[in-house]
């Protein structure tokens, strides 16, 4: 039996009806890609920047669809525009699931700054942010924020954190004796 949060995740899409999920691939996102690339009753489509996701989760609501987005915090910055402007000024629901990075355990330096702004983004572009610290964590958060978006007309993020994805290892390029 597979306990991966990835699980709990798809089992929360399919009972709120999500039929579309929008992503750009991350390693985090990998499991929950796969089960819902693997479910006939959800289209997954692969985007090239996240900003796309955006676009196609208002596209689903209007077509009368539910959709979510999954990406990796480093592409947050990306969607703020088009969150802000799309999602809040038109006012429909929007919920997306963010893997985390630039949190515990990073080792790679560039992935620190947007990790630490994401939550503080997009609460000031009037999302809601849950923070998932852990795997039992994310069904319930992602229960909820599904909730709170399709029944409630909000915009919702869970963020997966670092500690249940896993930190990566990152070494720098130096050279011999090099500081």
């Amino acid at each position: 039996m597979d306990d991966h949060w990835s699980v709990a995740a798809h089992r929360h899409f399919k009972a709120a009806g999500v039929r579309q999920v929008a992503y750009v691939p991350d390693g985090g996102l990998t499991k929950l890609i796969e089960r819902c690339r693997e479910d006939n009753a959800i289209e997954t489509v692969m985007c090239a920047t996240e900003e796309e996701g955006i676009g196609l989760a208002a596209g689903a609501w209007l077509g009368g669809q539910k959709a979510a987005v999954l990406m990796q915090s480093s592409g947050v910055g990306n969607t703020v525009n088009a969150i802000a402007s799309l999602v809040t000024s038109a006012q429909f629901p929007f919920f997306a699931i963010v893997t985390m990075r630039g949190q515990w355990g990073e080792g790679n330096p560039w992935q620190v700054p947007m990790g630490q702004a994401v939550a503080p983004v997009l609460e000031a572009i009037g999302v809601k942010v849950f923070q998932a610290d852990t795997a039992e964590d994310v069904g319930a958060m992602v229960e909820a924020g599904l909730r709170m978006a399709y029944s409630g007309d909000q915009a919702v993020a869970v963020l997966v954190s670092q500690r249940v994805i896993g930190s990566k290892v990152w070494v720098a390029d130096k050279k011999e004796g090099a500081q």
